[in-house]
């Protein structure tokens, strides 16, 4: 990977009242407004996608924002985008709102950390899901099945067990509701041959590169989900990376000693589920120590896979 020392993080972003739930960019057109991110039109090639500090669960956006998740998410996606070799091409224009077009440039200040320039792109309505480790809901269907996904596995194996080779398992991709788990020759049939194992084979490159320096900075990526579509003509990869809401991190250490210790929002879906919730509309609202744990664990996610400061 190629060295680029990221920013460190303005604290004030970190403080609760400046929490940001509604991105709001005055002059500028909003096109899409996801549980995460709000995307902006920025003339006829680009977009600029503001990532928000909500947290989504169980498809529910949660009442309680998590301050500075949005610019942790936004600067390390942007990371790994520049420094993984299997990332090239992708969307990312530039991260730095000083550089972008009117009317986004003015608001630079309120958009620093949590903004992208990207290029538009023709998306493919595919979830890329890699799977490096049994757990999840995979290790809910394995206990059951014996499978994940509806790929076979071998007996006797446990939560967090390390698969080797990985595993690509793809889902469709809605915008709002639950995305269908689906086998690959339904995804060959949606999308074409050709481009299902050309998805198939940068999610796993994507997913091995990116595993290999985690583990070198004490972290186990379990596993992740990516998105891609077409722009001029070439699969380039979108949307996030490798973020702790995209994917599953655990602590190395922990992992050696047989222990599976979070750095994403599993710690929020523990929570949640201890509280008995049924997943359903409204999501009730996160203690203060819940959202100042999940925030470190963010930060640190952050920390460990830049080199960077807090």
């Amino acid at each position: 990977m190629k060295g680029i020392a990221p920013p460190a993080l303005d604290p004030r972003l970190l403080d609760p009242a400046n929490a940001v739930t509604e991105p709001e960019v005055p002059g500028a057109r909003g096109f899409r407004r996801g549980k995460v991110r709000t995307v902006f039109e920025a003339g006829p090639a680009h977009f600029v996608i503001v990532a928000s500090d909500r947290l989504s669960a169980y498809d529910s956006v949660l009442p309680t924002p998590i301050p500075g998740k949005g610019v942790v998410l936004s600067l390390l996606s942007a990371h790994w985008m520049r420094t993984l070799r299997a990332a090239e091409p992708n969307h990312l224009v530039s991260d730095e709102p000083t550089a972008f077009p009117p009317p986004f440039r003015e608001h630079a200040a309120r958009l620093a950390g949590r903004a992208q320039l990207v290029r538009r792109a023709e998306r493919v309505d595919i979830e890329c899901v890699v799977r490096g480790h049994l757990t999840g809901s995979g290790w809910k269907e394995y206990r059951a099945h014996g499978t994940v996904c509806g790929i076979a596995l071998p007996a006797g194996l446990h939560d967090g067990s390390r698969l080797d080779p990985p595993i690509f398992t793809p889902a469709t991709k809605h915008d709002s509701g639950h995305d269908e788990n689906i086998p690959f020759e339904r995804m060959a049939a949606l999308v074409g041959r050709g481009r299902a194992e050309a998805l198939r084979e940068r999610s796993l490159a994507l997913y091995t590169e990116a595993r290999a320096h985690a583990w070198e900075r004490g972290l186990v990526l379990a596993d992740t989900k990516f998105e891609f579509g077409e722009i001029d003509g070439r699969l380039a990869l979108i949307d996030e990376a490798l973020t702790p809401d995209s994917s599953r991190y655990w602590d190395r250490a922990e992992f050696e000693a047989g222990r599976l210790l979070s750095f994403d929002k599993q710690f929020v879906r523990d929570w949640l589920d201890a509280t008995g919730w049924d997943h359903e509309p409204p999501a009730p609202a996160l203690p203060a120590e819940v959202v100042a744990r999940t925030q470190e664990r963010y930060l640190e996610a952050r920390r460990r896979l830049t080199g960077g400061a807090r």
